[in-house]
This record gives structure tokens, C-alpha cells and sequence, in this order.
């Protein structure tokens, strides 16, 4: 009897066996993955849009052409401004390469040391900018300056009147003949050269250009540009 009593026992202080259980876990939502397309192809879509307008441009002057050839060289493919040119101001401050976008360049290279004709390239880059009325504002000068020599204080006066002003630079020689390169037989000095918004090298004319011609080039280059492109920095 003490036996079974005992027996008895043991099986009342077992637990009670708990009842079985099924987990249900969610299946995977069929219309995720759709949606998940739908979000990448809705930001292409969005990414075109924002491109469209500048390779039209491009495709516009490089292939329709409008209005005839251009008169300076175009440069194809474009050049992008080096991120690490190493630009300073006259005062040797650093001066960052990203700076020198949002504005169209009418550039030139000169030395230091500007003799006549150099200064008759800066009257002409002048007046081009001049020539182009209301759209001048979305063109800066630019003076690359590639040797250490300081310019005469009568022209920094000069390239520096109001509404006027040329953006003036230097850059050691090697690493601006890296990005911007003459005509065959040409130095860097015998040329105007024309930089994109987005800091692409993309014409090329000659240092004592026809300006009537240059500015034909600049107009169609504004206009083709006039959907993305806005005055000022």
C-alpha cells in the first residue's frame, strides 16, 4: 500500500503535459517585390528627368549642331576639371577646383608677367562677355596664371573693375597641361578656352579669335544649355 501511496504521489507532482501548439508564421507578402521594383524604376525615371535637359543640350550642339559648325574646336569627349587641381589665388590661398563650377569659363592661360598681346586677349575676353547681353551673367573670366610671376599692379586694377572682374589663379604647368592641351604646335597662352557649368573642357579657339565668330559659338552654346543652366553660382 505504502508503495502505490507513494506512486500516487510522484504522479500528482508531475506537471501537467501542456497541450501541443502550432506556430503560424506569415507567408511572404506577394506584392513586396512589386513594390520594391516600382520604387527603383520610380527613382530612374526620377534621375532621367533631371538629365534629360543637359545631354539634350550636348546632343543638341555636338550632333544636331545648330545653325551650322562651330567655329572654335570642340573637344569630344569633354575633359572634367581635375577635383585635386591645385588652385591658389594671388595671396597663395588654396582655392578648391569645385569653386569654378556653376558658371560658364571664358578662359585663358597667361604668365605673370602679361606682355601686349596677352593684354589684347584679356580686352577680347572682355568684350565677348560683353557682346553677350542679357546672358553675360552666366559667363565668368577666368586666368590661369602657370608660373609664379606677379602681374602689374595697373592690370590687377584693370581685370578688376565692378561688373567687370576676371577670376585670376594659379596652377602649376604639368598638372594644368593635364587637363587643358593646345592645338598641335601651340602653346597653352594661344587659345581661349571654354568650360562648362559642370567644369567640362569642352571648346577650344584660337588665343586671337574673330569675336563675331566666338560669340556665334558661346550663343549657340547658351541657348543649348538655357533649360539647366542658370546665372550665377
Amino acid at each position: 500500500m505504502s508503495g502505490s501511496n507513494s506512486s500516487a504521489r510522484d504522479c500528482a507532482a508531475q506537471p501537467a503535459p501542456e497541450p501541443l501548439s502550432f506556430a503560424v508564421h506569415s507567408l511572404p507578402d506577394p506584392t513586396a517585390a512589386t513594390r520594391q521594383r516600382a520604387g527603383r524604376w520610380k527613382m530612374l525615371l526620377l534621375l532621367a528627368i533631371c538629365a534629360a535637359p543637359v545631354v539634350a543640350s550636348y546632343f543638341t550642339f555636338y550632333v544636331v549642331k545648330p545653325r551650322g559648325s562651330a567655329y572654335g574646336e570642340l573637344i569630344v569627349p569633354t575633359v572634367e576639371l581635375p577635383a585635386d587641381l591645385p588652385l591658389t589665388d594671388l595671396q597663395g590661398r588654396p582655392v578648391a577646383a569645385a569653386s569654378l563650377h556653376g558658371q560658364w569659363l571664358l578662359a585663358l592661360v597667361q604668365p605673370g608677367a602679361c606682355d601686349a598681346a596677352c593684354e589684347r586677349r584679356f580686352y577680347v575676353q572682355r568684350q565677348l562677355r560683353e557682346m553677350l547681353g542679357k546672358e553675360r551673367d552666366r559667363v565668368d573670366k577666368l586666368w590661369l596664371i602657370p608660373d609664379d610671376a606677379m602681374p602689374r599692379p595697373e592690370l590687377l586694377a584693370a581685370l578688376g573693375q565692378k561688373g567687370a572682374e576676371v577670376t585670376i589663379l594659379r596652377v602649376p604647368q604639368a598638372r594644368l597641361a593635364a587637363w587643358l592641351r593646345p592645338a598641335d604646335g601651340k602653346p597653352l597662352a594661344e587659345h581661349f578656352y571654354v568650360i562648362d557649368p559642370l567644369g567640362r573642357w569642352m571648346l577650344r579657339a584660337p588665343g586671337d579669335p574673330d569675336p563675331k565668330k566666338l560669340k556665334g559659338d558661346l550663343d549657340k552654346l547658351l541657348k543649348a544649355s538655357a533649360g539647366w543652366d542658370n546665372a550665377g553660382r
